[in-house]
């Protein structure tokens, strides 16, 4: 990890020396939060060259600061080197969740770092905000790993505030509070959680709360068909089409249901049981740890549930634009090799690996790597599936009438 960090440092340097920067969406960044810098608090009157501001108000606040710290967003090259900056501690913050999971063999991590095109462009050459969204996420799972569960639910909130698609670890992170706190202790930590949103947004709620809402929170969004990277292979009006996003929304339900019955609870347990103090469960739910998952014989594990709730949503996303690529890439070494692994079996996930990279490298995307990326996708949570499923219990034979006699020698 130490090598692969100090090599990245010269990675970065070098696509940002000598690989053309790229405009999409820095220029409208800087016009949304310059209407906020100006006095502007109604949020429906806050626009880019791309359109209105779509994001919550954390988004604003971090990016004001990069505003002025750019010369008002003039000063690429100083924004490319916050960003590379960022995409460091990114990768440190990584790399202290797997070195606590202990999963995926070192050699992965080069294809987590050096190889990805499509990341070193989203961090150093585009400037999106998903980046600065999902460093703030990895930090806040560090947290949850050292059982400092109210800062790490701050910091998940603030991660939300700059990007909703945060939200897709939010029912794994629901099911690991009532795990570790039933009912009624999980209740402040929503609501730490609530507060944050609310103090975040406050100037906004104040001037227009429904503007703000609406457009902040703006979960019946459409996407244009000519960015989706997913399902290319569709007619544009049946990827338009709302029983089309009604039918992903209910396939997005029913995976999670299926894997908090099955995979993330412990085997010949109500379901209910989450809701009661942890201490009058029966029997007492063992303490959380990285991810001892239940083919190793104890509860869900604080990584697993979180990665692959986050990983179900980007299956059934509507729609998958080149920079949502950052959502999950960091997550897939570990969501295919934390199931139980032979030496024959590391070469094909590799592979799987390497054709993920492909299709988000290929651009504008195709039929091909449209469904070349679903099959992926598949693959992996059948493995998931199957690769998490509980040992049966040990057969016992019957014990025999008469003890067998043993020796003194063999005593």
């Amino acid at each position: 990890a130490a090598c692969l960090c100090l090599a990245e440092g010269g990675v970065n340097l070098w696509v940002i020396r000598r690989v053309p920067y790229t405009e999409i969406d820095w220029k409208a960044y800087m016009e949304e939060v310059e209407g906020f810098a100006n006095g502007t608090l109604d949020y429906t009157q806050l626009k880019g060259d791309t359109g209105p501001l779509v994001y919550p108000a954390g988004f604003v606040y971090i990016f004001l600061g990069l505003y002025y710290a750019t010369g008002r967003g003039t000063d690429i090259r100083l924004a490319q080197y916050l960003f590379a900056g960022l995409y460091l501690l990114n990768l440190l913050l990584v790399f202290r969740i797997y070195s606590r999971t202990n999963k995926v063999p070192p050699y992965v991590f080069f294809f987590m770092c050096c190889a990805s095109y499509r990341i070193h462009s989203i961090f150093v050459l585009r400037l999106f905000n998903d980046p600065v969204a999902m460093a703030i996420l990895f930090l806040a799972i560090n947290l949850f790993l050292e059982d400092r569960w109210s800062w790490g639910c701050l910091l998940f909130s603030l991660a939300v505030s700059v990007k909703m698609n945060i939200l897709l670890f939010a029912p794994g992170l629901l099911f690991l509070l009532l795990q570790r706190f039933g009912l009624l202790g999980c209740i402040p930590k929503l609501c730490i959680c609530a507060l944050l949103q609310v103090a975040l947004g406050l100037p906004f709620l104040l001037v227009n709360p429904v503007g703000y809402l609406t457009r902040s929170f703006d979960l019946g969004r459409q996407f244009q068909f000519k960015w989706t990277v997913n399902w290319r292979f569709l007619p544009e009006e049946v990827f338009q089409n709302r029983a089309f996003h009604a039918m992903l929304l209910l396939a997005h339900l029913a995976g999670l249901g299926l894997f908090a019955l099955h995979r993330w609870h412990r085997p010949k347990e109500s379901i209910l049981a989450l809701l009661k103090d942890p201490a009058k469960r029966k029997p007492p739910s063992p303490p959380l740890t990285a991810n001892n998952i239940l083919w190793q014989g104890g509860q869900q594990g604080i990584i697993f549930v979180l990665f692959s709730s986050n990983f179900l949503g980007v299956c059934c996303s509507r729609s998958l634009h080149y920079q949502f690529y950052v959502w999950y890439f960091h997550t897939l070494p570990y969501l295919l090799w934390c199931t139980p692994t032979t030496k024959l079996a590391h070469m094909p996930k590799v592979l799987l690996l390497g054709v993920i990279e492909l299709c988000w490298n290929t651009y504008p995307s195709t039929v091909c790597s449209s469904l070349s990326l679903h099959i992926c996708h598949g693959l992996i949570l059948l493995q998931l599936w199957y690769g998490t499923a509980p040992l049966p219990a040990p057969h016992t034979p019957p014990p025999h009438r008469k003890p067998t006699a043993i020796s003194k020698k063999a005593q």
